[in-house]
């Protein structure tokens, strides 16, 4: 695991920026293909906009990006709760990005039913089941959840499905979400975490005993080891 402290959610954008273009540069030498999931949120809407910006967005080979999400809100298209809209406008619209690389999730199915259509399309691209993104890009609640693995809900310790949905109810919507069986055979996993807010989360992630029902984001272990922790100095105070 590597743990990097930057200075505020800006110096965490550009740094994580500039990690994220090295990193595809070097899976691209040997790959044709990067295949990431993205996560929703403020923080990685940040760095998103920073994508698309002139700094870096002729430093990536889009044509080659094939784009997931970690999880989804069942909530339609045009409510701006939705991740796919979120990532679209912050990101997708703004960058070369090919559509039919573009796999956003269906609130437009039932929600089951959704979740059945992704898990056919990442299997389609993942017959390894031990390998699957290049890259899973996490953010954490500030109840220590990450994706839509929420604290005492059954999906955190799924472990045949890769897409699961469930009722959450203390939102009172149907949430669809990755599992750890397909986010954990990623070849690497990076958390991005900023604000005050979340040090007591991050904190209790670190120094609590292993408890997942808890700390859903415990049971982020990737087989390989490949973990990064992107923070900034206001997520990590409670820690240092």
């Amino acid at each position: 695991m590597i743990f990097k402290i930057t200075n505020d959610p800006d110096d965490l954008s550009r740094q994580y920026a500039g990690w994220m273009v090295e990193y595809i540069d070097k899976v691209l030498k040997t790959n044709n293909r990067f295949t990431i999931a993205l996560s929703g949120g403020s923080t990685p809407k940040k760095l998103y906009r920073l994508l698309s910006s002139p700094e870096f967005i002729n430093k990536i080979d889009w044509d080659r990006i094939h784009f997931f999400l970690g999880d989804e809100r069942y909530v339609p298209y045009a409510n701006e709760r939705n991740n796919g809209r979120m990532i679209t406008e912050a990101l997708l619209n703004l960058v070369p990005a090919i559509k039919d690389q573009v796999h956003l999730i269906r609130t437009d199915l039932e929600p089951e039913v959704s979740a059945t259509e992704y898990e056919k399309i990442l299997r389609s691209y993942f017959a390894d089941n031990n390998n699957t993104f290049d890259l899973v890009l996490l953010g954490l609640g500030d109840n220590a959840h990450t994706l839509s693995l929420f604290p005492g809900y059954p999906v955190i310790f799924e472990k045949t499905k890769w897409v699961k949905s469930f009722y959450l109810k203390e939102e009172k919507i149907y949430r669809i979400t990755l599992t750890t069986s397909v986010v954990n055979a990623s070849q690497c996993i990076s958390f991005l975490v900023s604000g005050h807010a979340k040090a007591a989360a991050l904190y209790n992630v670190f120094t609590k005993e292993h408890n997942p029902d808890l700390y859903p984001a415990q049971i982020i272990q990737p087989f390989n080891d490949v973990l990064y922790w992107w923070t900034d100095r206001e997520a990590a105070s409670d820690l240092q």
